[in-house]
């Protein structure tokens, strides 16, 4: 019975959630299988991998082939190179000890790379933060800016507006006396004639 290491999918539609199963090769994808190995979320940033490393490495040993993807996260895992190691120890080139102690260096070494990656997303992201919240405080003050300046301009006009009444008002009122005296001086030389 030939066995395949492959994602199972589960999860709603657009958010994809994978289990790692060991599966006879025939049986369908999200069928039957022989042992769950882990989980797979690519949803999040870095994708979150639960994985049984002994399992894996387990199923390997006895034959199973895992499928590309399947191959990349398990080798991603470090699950790839202690089922080389462990055919190392099978050969006798390496004892038992040293396979684990250069297994746990690389597994050091992958953590720092992880952690460096989520600080740098984490900076990366208030970065972004940061910049946006400049940017939108600009707009407010250029928005304040441009209000002021605009009440200032209606305020000049309002002013401008009332000293232009005044004035006509005031013209008015000069030229009045005398357009009442014409008016009056007009309708006593119409009554003269009449």
């Amino acid at each position: 019975m030939p066995v395949k290491i492959r994602l199972q999918r589960h999860g709603k539609k657009g958010k994809p959630f994978y289990w790692i199963v060991a599966a006879d090769a025939r049986s369908k994808r999200d069928g039957k299988y022989l042992e769950k190995i882990g989980t797979y979320n690519p949803n999040t940033n870095p994708a979150v991998i639960d994985l049984d490393i002994d399992g894996a490495v387990k199923w390997l040993q006895n034959g199973a082939q895992p499928t590309d993807t399947a191959k990349a996260i398990l080798s991603y895992k470090g699950v790839m190179l202690k089922n080389h190691l462990l055919g190392g120890v099978a050969k006798g080139a390496l004892t038992q000890e040293q396979a684990e102690e250069k297994f746990q260096v690389w597994l050091d070494e992958k953590e720092e790379k992880i952690e460096a990656k989520k600080v740098g997303l984490t900076q990366a992201e208030a970065d972004a933060k940061a910049k946006a919240f400049a940017v939108e405080v600009k707009v407010n003050q250029d928005r304040l800016a441009a209000a002021n300046e605009a009440e200032n301009a209606a305020v000049k006009a309002e002013a401008d507006a009332k000293a232009a009444a005044k004035a006509a008002t005031e013209v008015v009122e000069e030229k009045a006396p005398e357009s009442i005296d014409d008016a009056q001086a007009a309708a006593s030389e119409e009554g003269k004639t009449a």
